[in-house]
C-alpha cells in the first residue's frame, strides 16, 4: 500500500508540474509610445529622448493640439549608441517640421557586463556606458543625420542627476550638457535648457531619482511645448 500511495503521489506531481503555469499579464502598451494619426495642415513634430522624455510626450500633445502634430520615436531613445543604430529608421522618410532631441542620461549611466543594468560607480569593472568623448563625437554624427531631413533642430539639455541616484554621479550631467553645447554651438542649433527649468523646482524630481513626479513631467512638458511652439513655421 506505501508503494501504491507513493507511485500515486508521484503522478498527481508530475501531471501538476506538467500544466502550463498562467501565463503573466502583458503590461498595457505606454500610449505615449503609440502612433499617432496626423492632422493635416499641421506641422509634424519628433520628440527624440529616453524615459524623462516619454514622460511628458502626451502633456507636450495635449499643449500642442491644434498647433502641431506632435509624434515621438517609439521607445527609450538610450544612449547615443542606441541612437546611431536606430537614428534612421525612427526618422523613416517622413518630412519633419521640427525635431526636438536629448540624449545624456544613458550615456552618463555607469554600467559593468550588461548595459541594461545600471552599476555602482565606485564598484570594480564601473564605467561610463558611453564616455565623454565618444557622447560628444556620436552627437555631432546624429546632428548630421537630422540636418538632413531639413526639420528644424532643438537640442533638449539633459535633466538634473540628484545626489543618490542609483547608477549615476550627481553633477555628470553638467559635463554632458557642456559637450553638447560645444555640438549644438558648431552646428547653429539652438538649446531647450530642460536642466535649468528643472533645476529650478526641485520637488517635481523623484527622492534621489532622474525621474520625475506625474505633476513634474507635467511641468518640464510646458516648457517643451512653449519652445516647439517657438519654432513651428509661420503660417
Amino acid at each position: 500500500m506505501k508503494l501504491r500511495h507513493l507511485l500515486l503521489l508521484i503522478a498527481v506531481s508530475t501531471s501538476a508540474m506538467a500544466q502550463k503555469a498562467p501565463a503573466p499579464k502583458k503590461r498595457a502598451p505606454n500610449p505615449a509610445l503609440a502612433k499617432i494619426e496626423d492632422v493635416a495642415g499641421l506641422p509634424r513634430v519628433l520628440l527624440i529622448g529616453d524615459s524623462i522624455s516619454i514622460g511628458y510626450t502626451l502633456t507636450v500633445r495635449e499643449l500642442l493640439a491644434g498647433k502641431a502634430n506632435v509624434h515621438r520615436i517609439p521607445a527609450n531613445g538610450g544612449p547615443t549608441t542606441n541612437g546611431l543604430k536606430g537614428i534612421k529608421e525612427w526618422l523613416g522618410d517622413s518630412k519633419w517640421d521640427v525635431i526636438h532631441f536629448n540624449w545624456g542620461l544613458h550615456d552618463l549611466k555607469y554600467i559593468q557586463d550588461d548595459p541594461s543594468k545600471r552599476a555602482d560607480p565606485k564598484a570594480e569593472g564601473s564605467h561610463l556606458q558611453v564616455a565623454l568623448a565618444d557622447y560628444e563625437k556620436n552627437l555631432t554624427e546624429l546632428v548630421k543625420i537630422m540636418q538632413g531631413t531639413g526639420a528644424k533642430l532643438i537640442w533638449c539639455s539633459t535633466t538634473p542627476v540628484p545626489e543618490g541616484s542609483d547608477g549615476r554621479i550627481m553633477g555628470d550631467e553638467l559635463k554632458y550638457n557642456e559637450a553638447a553645447a560645444r555640438v549644438m554651438k558648431a552646428a547653429g542649433i539652438p538649446t531647450d535648457d530642460l536642466h535649468a527649468h528643472a533645476a529650478a523646482k526641485p520637488d517635481a524630481q523623484l527622492p534621489a531619482n532622474v525621474h520625475y513626479t506625474p505633476e513634474g513631467s507635467r511641468y518640464l512638458a510646458e516648457k517643451v511645448a512653449a519652445v516647439i511652439t517657438e519654432y513651428l513655421p509661420k503660417k
